[in-house]
């Protein structure tokens, strides 16, 4: 790994390619090591944006990243300060997120949710040998190196991420993501790696069925469940786990940390060091189902957050928040709100600059979060008694209307020019602007089907102030092909409409399926 050179500049060891993503004080891009060909990816900062305070937290994050270097955690390989920038120069990983690979997959089985919790623990077990908690543990977070088959799963963003050294305690500051908080962060207890291990019993939970443990739509309700660790493993979904595999999420979901597993001790539990004997090998068909309500909806909540903080004056002491910055590292990482205290001493709290799709907040009962429903049922349909509701509603179907029929110019007077998006044509990525769709209208939309028929079902429509609103929905489209053939093909999308001189447009979307031979914008 290089170290830092301030006389060395980026320009001289690599050429820099295409952009990633962008955030409020950086944007991410390929680069190409001069010297050796490879590929890397590099977030570049401006610091001339940072208060000295930002620039602490950068330097600490970047000095907890070169002392870690497993084949299971994203690696810095690079830092490099120049005048007005930072450069971090990370793996391009390219797999997207582990969450995301496994609803692709023809076949998830139990054995493969230990395989994946496995090398999720030998990260955070290297972590913790480093004197490193991450405190964000979440899906976001785990990412694949590559889109082969069996790829490395990688823990990235250590924007949180603290120096513990040996089994200290200490109250460090509220952080985390609010549906993996440990009940000693929540309480405002004193804490250390056993929070990570928390995290990772949510994590194994989700993993095994689709939803989380913890859920409730009002923050205090969820709060309150996770302080006495209320979880249990309903039928039917439970019954066909097997009694190792709820041994071990007991054993990290233990409300004391002192009595809960540690990294080492949950690698030699008998589920994932003899999976082959002990774990089932039947395909969880039920979980890949909820599992992609689950992702549908995490990525729903960033959306929701980026709007939010395009349409209300927040403060930057109040709210921080960026679409795929940091991820495009990881690729594709725009979805849960990260909480973090900043209101604590400088020594003692590690806050990343300008993360992924966070939200930083001086108290963590201010921000509402749309949690799932753990029946894993479809989204709910909202009441149509609101005209604003309605008329989102008629947007959305104009919209659709007119990717149905080719329309790119009513497209582009519905869609915001700088419109963001994940889709899977995207492979991952979030993309920005109208160039990556207008291909579609130029060469495939109306191209390859006959006739088309989109029917929008189950739409909830989330209202944020005067100016700004989410739906969520599934897309049935019927469509005859070339050969005369019908089709139906069924997609989950999110769309967050602003309103701008008095006109909708459409800001983010976010579509997850399988594409169908026409592309579905």
């Amino acid at each position: 790994m290089a170290a830092p050179a301030a006389c060395t500049r980026f320009s001289d060891n690599y050429d820099l390619k295409e952009e990633l993503g962008k955030g409020a004080f950086s944007v991410v891009r390929r680069c190409v090591q001069k010297s050796t060909g490879l590929e890397f990816a590099a977030k570049i900062i401006n610091t001339k944006k940072l208060s000295a305070r930002d620039f602490q937290k950068l330097e600490r994050e970047a000095r907890i990243c070169r002392k870690l270097q497993h084949p299971n955690i994203v690696r810095l390989h690079d830092s490099i300060q120049e005048e007005h920038f930072h450069y971090l120069v990370f793996d391009l990983v390219t797999g997207g997120e582990l969450f995301e690979d496994i609803v692709a997959r023809e076949f998830y089985s139990e054995a493969d949710a230990s395989h994946c919790i496995q090398q999720i623990l030998e990260s955070v077990h290297h972590c913790h040998s480093n004197g490193v908690v991450h405190r964000d543990l979440k899906p976001e977070n785990l990412l694949l190196a590559s889109k082969a088959k069996g790829a490395a799963v990688k823990l990235a963003d250590f924007g949180l991420a603290i120096e513990v050294p040996g089994d200290q305690q200490a109250w460090f500051g509220f952080a985390g993501t609010p549906g993996y908080l440990s009940p000693e962060v929540l309480k405002k207890e004193p804490y250390g790696k056993p929070v990570d291990i928390w995290a990772c019993g949510v994590i194994l939970y989700i993993l095994l069925v689709g939803y989380p443990p913890f859920w409730d739509e009002d923050q205090h309700r969820l709060y309150a469940q996770i302080k006495i660790g209320a979880y249990d493993y309903p039928s039917p979904e439970w019954d066909t786990v097997t009694a190792e595999a709820k041994s071990l999420i007991n054993e990290m979901l233990t409300v004391n940390p002192s009595k809960r597993i540690t990294a080492s001790e949950a690698l030699k539990h008998p589920w994932i060091c003899q999976r082959e004997r002990v774990a089932s090998m039947v395909h969880r068909q039920e979980t890949v189902d909820c599992l992609k309500k689950f992702n549908a909806r995490r990525k729903l909540k960033g959306a929701i957050l980026t709007t939010m903080l395009a349409t209300r004056n927040f403060s930057s002491r109040s709210i921080i928040t960026k679409k795929g910055d940091g991820s495009q590292v990881k690729e594709s990482t725009d979805s849960s709100t990260t909480l973090e205290d900043d209101d604590i001493k400088e020594d003692k709290v590690k806050g990343g600059v300008d993360r992924s799709s966070t939200v930083i907040a001086k108290d963590p009962e201010e921000i509402r979060i749309v949690c799932p429903n753990k029946t894993c049922s479809q989204l709910s349909t909202s009441s149509y008694g609101s005209a604003r509701k309605q008329e989102i509603i008629k947007m959305t179907e104009q919209l659709i209307e007119a990717i149905n029929t080719g329309e790119y110019e009513a497209y582009t007077k519905i869609c915001d020019p700088h419109l963001t998006a994940f889709e899977p044509e995207a492979l991952g990525n979030l993309v920005e602007g109208m160039d990556f769709h207008k291909f579609y209208f130029d060469n495939v939309l109306g191209k390859n089907c006959k006739a088309l028929n989109t029917t929008i079902l189950n739409p909830h429509v989330h209202l944020m102030g005067d100016e700004a609103a989410c739906i969520a929905y599934v897309r049935l489209t019927q469509y005859m092909d070339k050969q005369g053939q019908a089709h139906t093909h069924q997609s989950e999308e999110t769309r967050v409409w602003h309103k701008r001189d008095n006109k909708w447009q459409n800001v983010h979307f976010h579509r997850s399926s399988v594409t169908p031979p026409f592309a579905m914008k």
